[in-house]
């Protein structure tokens, strides 16, 4: 059966490519891809994690040896099962505290108490996993209220050359200040200006949204005023 009546019967076009890629004429070339999409960056990353091994048995400061790829893995296994730990406390806590409040419902305690009850979190500390998604809820959020507020003015500069004249030199001066000179400026503002006693955010989360927020916006400018 040809590839041309192949396709017509079963309308497939994976099945198509699948076809294409198989034809006598294509081997070679889908061959060739092959070796250098996959088995050229596995073959480079190999050499790497090689000479990783290698070079961090002969790597010692104050602080130790250079860790290697097995300790690595290592202390990969040991985070995770920490993390697993974590979340089986925070479970047990969680379900120790909803017999206690089933308990007081039944002894018809005061709301008040109750509803205090609910509200109690677990205290525990944060894992390795946690942080990482702790950083980048803050970096979306950072990056979303940049984009929110760069594209429109940068679209706006980009329809006007005397706007873009205008602010490109404070562009020009906020850009390249670094995140760690921006940092102690927002955490002295958010701790002025944000005072609440039941906060919506965290005056962390806030100034580290902030900071990543004033880092993005300036290139977000510029690239949008060239698109």
């Amino acid at each position: 059966m040809s590839n041309t009546i192949a396709s017509k019967t079963f309308n497939l076009p994976m099945l198509d490519r699948f076809l294409d890629s198989m034809a006598s004429n294509d081997i070679n070339r889908t061959f060739s891809r092959l070796i250098k999409n996959l088995f050229v960056p596995l073959l480079a990353l190999m050499v790497f994690i090689g000479l990783w091994s290698l070079g961090a048995k002969n790597v010692e400061t104050s602080l130790g040896v250079l860790p290697g790829p097995a300790k690595v893995l290592e202390q990969t296994v040991t985070l995770y099962d920490e993390h697993n730990a974590e979340r089986a406390k925070a479970d047990a806590f969680y379900e120790r505290m909803q017999k206690r409040i089933d308990k007081a419902i039944a002894a018809n305690k005061p709301q008040q108490k109750i509803d205090k009850m609910r509200a109690r979190k677990y205290t525990g500390k944060e894992t390795f996993f946690d942080q990482i998604l702790t950083s980048l809820w803050t970096v979306m959020a950072g990056f979303l209220v940049a984009s929110a507020i760069a594209i429109p003015i940068g679209i706006i500069c980009g329809m006007s050359a005397t706007l873009y004249t205008a602010i490109n030199p404070l562009i020009q001066i906020f850009k390249p200040v670094s995140p760690l000179a921006w940092l102690p400026l927002v955490t002295m503002v958010v701790s002025a200006v944000y005072v609440s006693n039941d906060p919506a955010f965290s005056k962390s989360f806030l100034t580290s949204a902030i900071t990543v927020t004033l880092c993005c916006l300036w290139p977000t400018i510029i690239n949008t005023t060239g698109a």
